[in-house]
This record gives C-alpha cells, structure tokens and sequence, in this order.
C-alpha cells in the first residue's frame, strides 16, 4: 500500500496534532510566567497548543476528507468514544467535589 493509498480514521489528525500542539506549547508557558512573575501564565501555553493543534488538524482533516482518505467511524469505536467521553466527565466531576470539599475544610 502507498503512502498516498492509506486511509484514517475519522479525527486522527485532528488528536494527533493537538497533542503534538500541547506539547510544542506548554514550554511557553512556563519562561513568560517567570519572566513577568505571574503565575497563571503557565496554562497559556498547553491552551494555546490545543488552538494550534485543533485548527492545524482540522485543515488537514478537511483536505484528507476531500481526497477520500477519512474513514468514518464504526459503530463499535462510537461506542467506545462515547465511553470514554462519559468516563471523562465523570473523572472531572468527582475531582471538582474533591477539590471543593478540601477547600471548604480549610
């Protein structure tokens, strides 16, 4: 199979390149939060790198979709999205009650 045969999976590239941005992006976060004595700059870099990488991927997902190349998912790996979406709220949301619960104790 050429390079130019291979087919993805629907949203490849636009996870791909968000981790790739995040990555890239987070040390920026840390030298301009030094440099100005603010520390809630830190979280502008790994922000940042999600916009980067969100638009980047999306673009090449868009150009791939044109070529043929995306497969759409299948029903087990919506299923399996869904999941872990699901799993991941409820993750936020128990820490969110920790988080809270330890801040009214003090």
């Amino acid at each position: 199979m050429k390079e130019n045969d291979k087919k993805y999976p629907e949203g490849h590239f636009v996870k791909m390149w968000m981790g790739i941005g995040v990555a890239i992006f987070s040390g920026i976060g840390i030298p301009l939060s030094v440099a100005t004595g603010n520390t809630p700059f830190i979280g502008i870099g790994p922000a940042l790198g999600i916009v980067f990488g969100l638009a980047l991927g999306q673009s090449i997902e868009v150009k791939y979709k044109k070529e043929g190349r995306i497969m759409p998912l299948t029903k087990e790996e919506k299923n399996r999205k869904r999941i872990l979406v699901l799993t991941g709220i409820a993750v936020l949301i128990i820490g969110v009650i920790i988080l809270l619960a330890a801040i009214s104790r003090t």
